[in-house]
């Protein structure tokens, strides 16, 4: 009950974010926010939504902190259309009716592009989206992007560059765009959990699209079908051994021993420990 009367579905639905779910989801979305200093004054920030669980929750949660904030910044909520089938668009339009979500939707041709493309579709697909929606927000009038990567999507990517990519690579929560000047992407879900997610979505029944592609529409995502999802089972199983490995593999970007390693990069200029060997004798 609220003020006396019955609350609806989507004050049900802000209502489980800060009360039942407050310890897992409103807290680490605030203590991401501050953290990394994510919001300023007269920010004007394009929530990205792919009409999954992540990015509903994400523009529920700016949502809910744009009422109760004390800085002053605008929030628009965003929907690029690349390409998506009529039952998941017309899901994606009633959960935002639901959750009272005014979502703005603009079409691209990302899907019909990728089509074809037999090597590492899913790589160039996301980077086409990431540039339409920059491109979008800068014409709304916007200085940041905000995306709705989890904890588990941060500690699956390291580990995937690792496994993978033969490199020791992060995602960081909050960074400037280097193609669209005077932008940045931040996102404010960084310390939430997945599991915390899927729980919040079951206990109001809501029901969001998975992923959309037309590679993966066909597909069985119970299988491991990506290099993500083995990466998701591999976590799974080291943490029935040890139940803190996940975190462990977090914390470990804040622990970096440049010391000890052959080589990094930064700045785009590679550095190899070989070379202040010599100039420490």
């Amino acid at each position: 009950m609220q003020n006396g009367k019955r609350m609806n579905r989507c004050q049900e639905i802000e209502r489980s974010i800060i009360k039942k779910y407050r310890k897992q989801i409103w807290s680490k979305f605030v203590q991401s926010i501050q953290e990394f200093e994510m919001i300023e004054e007269n920010d004007k920030i394009a929530v990205c939504i792919s009409g999954g669980k992540d990015s509903m929750l994400l523009a529920k949660c700016m949502q809910e902190l744009k009422r109760h904030s004390d800085t002053n910044f605008e929030v628009i909520y965003i929907v690029m259309n690349p390409g998506y089938n009529k039952i998941n668009l017309d899901k994606i339009k009633q959960n935002a009716e639901i959750m009272e979500i005014p979502i703005e939707i603009f079409e691209s041709n990302i899907f019909n592009v990728v089509s074809d493309i037999k090597e590492n579709p899913c790589y160039l697909c996301a980077r086409m989206r990431r540039g339409y929606l920059y491109e979008y927000a800068l014409k709304r009038g916007c200085n940041k992007i905000a995306l709705g990567h989890h904890f588990d999507d941060i500690i699956e990517t390291l580990l995937m560059s690792i496994l993978y990519g033969s490199q020791i690579q992060g995602m960081l929560p909050k960074l400037k765009s280097t193609n669209h000047k005077g932008m940045e992407l931040i996102r404010p879900l960084s310390y939430v959990k997945e599991k915390d997610i899927k729980n919040w979505a079951i206990s109001n029944e809501l029901d969001f699209i998975r992923c959309a592609c037309r590679f993966t529409e066909g597909l069985d995502l119970g299988k491991e079908d990506s290099k993500r999802q083995e990466i998701k089972s591999l976590i799974k199983a080291l943490k029935k051994i040890y139940p803190n490995i996940d975190m462990n593999i977090y914390r470990s970007m804040y622990n970096v021993n440049l010391d000890t390693l052959m080589g990094y990069k930064k700045n785009g200029e590679r550095y190899f420990y070989i070379d202040d060997y010599k100039n420490n004798q």
